[in-house]
């Protein structure tokens, strides 16, 4: 396992490019922390984002207390590997329509009508954006 202090490596970007799925965590929270699997997207910058209603556990968490981590591990059937970022994190009231548009085409196949149609009513309601701001990022692979 190594940790680097603050940053994404492009090893990690391409890892967190594929269409897997995020456990993330919030500060404030019950004990034990309890994550939630989660669609996200690692941006250029080096920052990981989602996007969840405005009104979510979450988003009132996060609020209180901004920190967050996610982890994002290999499917059966490969190395292993994972990935675990943890930062501040900051809700973004812009661009959550577009990340959603983009994440759903990532992880599900909108030629399918049924999933289209999915992310068309997805599409109507309200959305944030969360963007977790690494500052510590811990990896492993086998």
């Amino acid at each position: 396992m190594s940790t680097d202090a603050s940053s994404l490596t492009a090893q990690d970007l391409e890892f967190l490019r594929r269409p897997l799925h995020g456990f993330l965590t919030v500060a404030a929270g019950p004990l034990p922390p309890q994550p939630r699997p989660v669609w996200f997207e690692a941006t250029a910058e080096g920052t990981i984002q989602l996007f969840t209603a405005p009104d979510s556990l979450k988003v009132r968490r996060l609020r209180r207390d901004p920190r967050a981590s996610i982890v994002v591990a290999a499917p059966v059937g490969e190395p292993e590997r994972w990935l675990s970022v943890a930062g501040r994190t900051t809700v973004e009231s812009d661009g959550a329509h577009d990340l959603c548009g983009r994440l759903a085409a990532r992880y599900w196949d909108l030629g399918d009508p049924a999933r289209a149609d999915a992310l068309s009513e997805i599409l109507t309601a309200d959305w944030v954006r969360l963007v977790i701001h690494p500052e510590t990022v811990s990896r492993y692979a086998f």
